[in-house]
């Protein structure tokens, strides 16, 4: 790729290296220039411009992402729509993210210009949360250093697999068995039966049967053996004495069952004395005193790979001491704060890592154009407002929020049972601004930008949504997203939270969109492949065309 500075009437199907702003208009990065943008930079005064252009054998940013982000993506994983060379990739399932840290260190090192970032490996992960990035640094990159990245995402052999896949959790039936001493309190064993439940029902599992008996192995081996045979997917023992050495109580039982000890100990603190057994081919854990907390230890590290079907192994759990330095929890028998002391600092609340995008869903109009409330009108059998809700929901988006106003209880009864939150707008006869304010102010605190929809656009697709969320990026002068089709522009339109307190300030039967006007340099247009984000249902006779024109498919 050529890439620097030249005479602006020679720059003709090169591409922008630099946003322009020319009085009202502004040309992005990235844009091909045509000739009619040329004459309005000479216009402008500009007599040099910073360009790139392709060489043969350069393959564009966007292409290259995309390529590579699908040969990456395995099973539950989706690729949404790359933009200015980025490609996102998601979790389709909950559970953990596996790949090959060695094998991705390799693509990274390919080429300066290819990179591609995850989660950490085995990180927990819930649907539609992004889990990877492909960023081509530069507008192009040789398309030989694209097919190289993609052999390793793809793997290198015909049996090779994907680099990424999420290893969905499956619900398991598990067992536990605690032992007691002499003076041991049954107080203790009954919260840590409570934890235990706690604990599996957060991955999806749940405890069958739950046994105690006397810390002994004669006592205990019997019901290590009856649990396995029971069908006891993980059996779990609880000692309430902690496991010392491979010929501890516990080791000493389970192979009396007819089982085996794999491994011993593990490089996690909290959590350093685990013990990992099986049973024939069922996985017996022997857990450390901290797994009686609720709070994540190295148990938790195993537990999670054994729940998603991800074969853990005594060389898997030698590996996991990278991070495995845990936090102080209050149950520690020893007093290692006072030792060591730290300064103190709030927790910070966990999110996932990309955009965090809401989207609002506008129905409390009057619908005065109409007759009736046309968010109530059946297309495809299902009222239009829950049509649009349900494709807002294939989208990546969280939350989605209604704004109901005019025959709220009917319009919340149309919604039903899906998993859309409702605020109520009382002002609504104010107009549209006095709804867009009422859902601002539902929205969560962490959202980063919102994605406002009109109730009435029933061919709205939630392709549309991921296709805008991919493009934002405020940092990069993304902040106003705006799809386009055929070069007009539709809606929905995704705002970034800092234009939160303008349109809070918004009065009148009025949306937002002289905003867009007002603050043309930080506008992304994103061109769609359907007309659905230009029409809108307004009329009796719009809806009658519509009915005509749809066809029973999936939102």
């Amino acid at each position: 790729m050529k890439f620097g500075e030249v005479p602006v009437a020679e720059a003709e199907g090169a591409i922008l290296a630099h946003s322009l702003k020319l009085g009202a208009t502004v040309l992005k990065k990235g844009r091909v220039l045509a000739r009619a943008d040329l004459d309005a930079i000479a216009a402008a005064g500009l007599q040099q411009i910073v360009v790139a252009r392709l060489e043969p054998g350069d393959l564009r940013e966007d292409a290259a992402a995309a390529r590579i982000a699908a040969a990456a993506a395995g099973p539950n994983i989706t690729v949404a729509n790359a933009f200015t060379g980025r490609a996102n990739l998601f979790a389709e399932a909950r559970g953990l993210l596996v790949f090959d840290r060695d094998r991705l260190d390799r693509l990274n090192l390919v080429d300066e210009s290819v990179t591609l970032g995850t989660l950490p490996p085995f990180a927990v992960v819930e649907p539609r949360q992004m889990v990877a990035t492909v960023k081509i640094i530069p507008f192009a990159v040789p398309e030989a250093a694209v097919a190289s990245a993609a052999e390793f995402a793809a793997g290198n052999s015909a049996a090779g697999e994907p680099l990424l896949r999420v290893a969905a959790f499956m619900p398991r039936d598990v067992a536990l068995i605690q032992t007691r001493l002499p003076g041991f309190k049954e107080s203790i064993l009954d919260k840590t039966r409570q934890v235990t439940e706690q604990r599996l029902a957060a991955l999806g599992c749940r405890l069958v049967v739950e046994e105690r008996c006397e810390h002994q192995t004669t006592d205990l081996a019997p019901r290590i053996a009856a649990a396995v045979a029971q069908g006891a997917d993980i059996v779990f023992v609880h000692g309430a004495s902690v496991i010392v050495d491979r010929r501890d109580v516990i080791p000493e039982a389970v192979v009396a069952a007819g089982g085996r000890v794999d491994h011993f100990g593990m490089p996690v603190d909290p959590g350093n004395m685990l013990l990992l057994c099986h049973v024939g081919d069922t996985p017996v854990l022997g857990l450390p005193g901290c797994a009686r907390s609720p709070k994540v230890n190295g148990f938790d590290w195993v537990l999670e790979r054994l729940v998603a079907g991800v074969p853990v192994g005594p060389q898997d759990i030698m590996r996991m001491g990278a991070g495995g330095l845990l936090a102080e929890i209050p149950s520690r028998p020893l007093p290692r704060a006072e030792a060591s002391p730290a300064p103190a600092a709030k927790p910070e609340k966990k999110v996932p890592p990309g955009p965090r995008i809401a989207a609002l869903l506008l129905a409390a109009g009057q619908s005065s154009r109409m007759g009736s409330n046309k968010l109530l009108a059946e297309v495809e059998g299902r009222p239009m407002v829950a049509r649009v809700a349900q494709r807002l929901l294939s989208s990546h988006a969280r939350p989605i929020v209604a704004v109901l106003g005019n025959e709220a209880d009917r319009v919340d009864a149309a919604l039903g049972k899906l998993p859309v939150e409702r605020v109520r707008n009382p002002a609504f006869a104010e107009g549209l601004s006095s709804s867009l304010k009422a859902g601002l102010a539902a929205l969560p605190p962490e959202i980063e930008g919102v994605i406002v929809c009109l109730g009435d656009m029933p061919l709205v697709a939630g392709r549309d949504l991921d296709r805008l969320i991919a493009a934002f990026n405020p940092l990069e002068g993304r902040a106003i997203v705006v799809p386009t089709r055929r070069g007009k522009r539709g809606n929905p339109v995704l705002w970034a939270k800092r234009f939160f307190p303008e349109m809070a300030e918004l009065a009148g039967d009025v949306g937002a969109k002289h905003l867009i006007g007002e603050h043309a340099e930080l506008v992304c247009e994103v061109e769609m492949d359907t007309d659905g984000v230009l029409v809108d249902i307004d009329t009796p006779d719009a809806l009658a065309a519509l009915r005509d024109k749809v066809k029973p498919s999936a939102a």
